[in-house]
């Protein structure tokens, strides 16, 4: 039996969370950044949430300012330009959920959510950090094919 043809290397990624307002948007950052001609990317939540002040300024630690960044649902998303994505990353379960539907390879990277840290404002960023950090070595393993084959 021959072995399984290799993912192809997306053109257009969204990355998939409860609420799109922090995990999402720290991914779309996050890989924007290392890609910023080469992948269409885009973020989405289940519901939509307001974007969270810690997740900006963990991402502005990173040079990356997120600030302007608004919550969107799968639904809105949908609306206005379709889900034509070949690669989904979902963050939470309840995200998951929503991608059985969709002709798209999809990936489920469980992963923290931080706003339930407790602690001081660093013990808070900390979370944050943490979150943002699994994040970025997830996004370099699976994309590290897409620098190889654009550059």
């Amino acid at each position: 039996m021959d072995a399984p043809p290799r993912a192809r290397n997306p053109q257009a990624v969204l990355f998939a969370c409860g609420q799109n307002s922090v995990r999402s948007p720290m991914a779309e950052s996050l890989l924007q950044h290392m890609f910023p001609h080469a992948l269409y990317v885009k973020s989405a939540g289940v519901k939509k949430g307001e974007l969270d002040p810690f997740a900006v300024a963990v991402m502005a630690e990173l040079g990356q300012d997120i600030s302007s960044h608004k919550p969107t649902t799968f639904e809105e998303l949908e609306d206005w330009e379709g889900l034509n994505f070949d690669l989904i990353i979902t963050l939470s379960p309840k995200a998951l959920d929503l991608t059985r539907t969709l002709a798209a390879e999809v990936l489920y990277w469980p992963t923290q959510d931080p706003t339930g840290a407790e602690g001081n404002r660093e013990q808070k960023l900390q979370a944050y950090r943490e979150v943002c950090d699994s994040l970025l070595l997830r996004i370099r393993k699976r994309f590290s094919r897409v620098s190889a084959a654009s550059g």
